[in-house]
């Protein structure tokens, strides 16, 4: 799936969808450790998960000294990020991981907007990037361990 969030023309609306996304990914995350078997993967997806959270905290503070309201949670698009790795839980860790993997897709690609986004500031365009080489890692190591 393409995503449009990091593209929003107005950084209050690009840091609101950023964490929209935020908690997407942590629903699945959460049901990634829940579900898989390996107990080294599951250390490993909760790191990545502390990392989702840490950008939270960030994105939630940007959002405060916005003056915009913070969202607390995803939207219908955790359905889909958790019901792959549901599905996928049906096969076995590997599966897991590559559903998880294709979940980093969306992510990476929203810091990357975000990154080059006009309507960031500089400050907040180098945390993005930051978070942009975190999915990056994620990912890699999905795709090496799935």
């Amino acid at each position: 799936m393409v995503t449009t969030v990091g593209t929003e023309t107005t950084f209050e609306k690009l840091v609101q969808n950023l964490l929209i996304l935020e908690h997407d990914a942590i629903a699945a995350y959460e049901s990634t450790i829940a579900k898989l078997e390996n107990e080294t993967s599951k250390a490993k997806i909760a790191e990545f998960k502390s990392d989702h959270d840490r950008h939270v905290v960030e994105l939630t503070r940007m959002a405060g000294q916005l003056g915009v309201q913070a969202p607390t949670e995803g939207d219908l698009k955790e359905y889909l990020t958790t019901g792959k790795v549901a599905l996928a839980s049906i096969i076995g860790d590997g599966a897991i991981l590559k559903a998880m993997s294709t979940n980093e897709i969306e992510t990476k690609m929203a810091y990357d907007h975000a990154a080059k986004n006009a309507a960031a500031p500089a400050d907040a365009q180098a945390y993005f990037r930051k978070a942009y080489e975190d999915e990056s890692r994620h990912k890699a190591w999905m795709d090496a361990n799935a």
